[in-house]
């Protein structure tokens, strides 16, 4: 990352910027940094001013206890301050539930996009999904066990635990840990996992909620139910694509939405 910022309680926050045109800042999900969607920075970089950030307590940024989501809300109204002052938003997963928070914060938001939120509504589990990894993950936190953690994750996105043990085994698996802490951010703002309909009738910007047409149901659902939420909102499905959306694909549509 390039440059910081500070938010309000202090904490540092590392960003980058790619591109040129209006701006837009990405929100990352749970388990990773920025620097998971610099490629989808570099495809928006033609049509798009891209900005890409550590959320607190992963990669260059610092963080402050103790969290509250409100924190997070504040440190994006810093990053608008500094690129600028206004910005549209995106937000991958989770990342599209902070997204669509601050937007209905009344920062100084211009557009949001989110794509497949992991509202819990449409599984059968419901909030007890939500609701028991949320318990289990603080347990394992608590205990230092940031690899437990890491697995509960990886659990709830439904790898296998072959998959698991085989992650347990690879490069990849340190840094996985080292970020196991801010999973709890992200549980935090998921809250009960439904999808929370009263917040998103205050979002005052338009909103467009895109899925991957080989993602589950519930989430393709789930998308499509943000979209019929908000008071402007539009729903879009992605041909082709799963959770782990490439960036070739949703960048134009993305872009379009962002300079439309």
């Amino acid at each position: 990352m390039d440059k910081k910022t500070t938010s309000v309680d202090g904490t540092s926050l590392a960003y980058r910027v790619t591109g040129e045109g209006p701006t837009v800042i990405l929100v990352s999900g749970a388990m990773s940094t920025g620097l998971t969607l610099a490629p989808l920075a570099a495809a928006l970089a033609d049509r798009c001013r891209a900005v890409v950030y550590d959320r607190r307590g992963r990669g260059a940024s610092g963080d402050t206890a103790p969290y509250a989501v409100e924190r997070e809300v504040e440190d994006l109204a810093a990053l608008l301050t500094a690129v600028g002052g206004e910005a549209a938003l995106f937000g991958l997963s989770s990342g599209g539930a902070l997204a669509l928070l601050a937007a209905a914060s009344g920062l100084p938001v211009t557009r949001a996009a989110v794509y497949e939120v992991p509202f819990n509504d449409f599984l059968p589990e419901g909030p007890e999904r939500q609701v028991a990894y949320a318990a289990a993950l603080d347990m394992a936190l608590a205990a230092g066990d940031r690899g437990g953690a890491a697995e509960l994750f990886l659990r709830l996105t439904g790898l296998g635990e072959e998959m698991i043990q085989r992650a347990r085994q690879s490069p990849m698996w340190p840094g996985l840990e080292q970020l196991a802490p801010s999973l709890a951010y992200d549980a935090a703002l998921m809250g009960d996992g439904l999808l929370p309909a009263e917040l998103l009738s205050r979002v005052p910007v338009p909103v467009l909620s895109v899925a991957g047409s080989l993602s589950p149901q519930w989430l393709r659902t789930g998308a499509r139910a943000v979209a019929e939420a908000v008071p402007d909102g539009a729903y879009a499905v992605l041909e082709g694509q799963t959770h782990a959306v490439e960036p070739a694909f949703l960048a134009p549509v993305l872009a379009g939405f962002v300079t439309g």
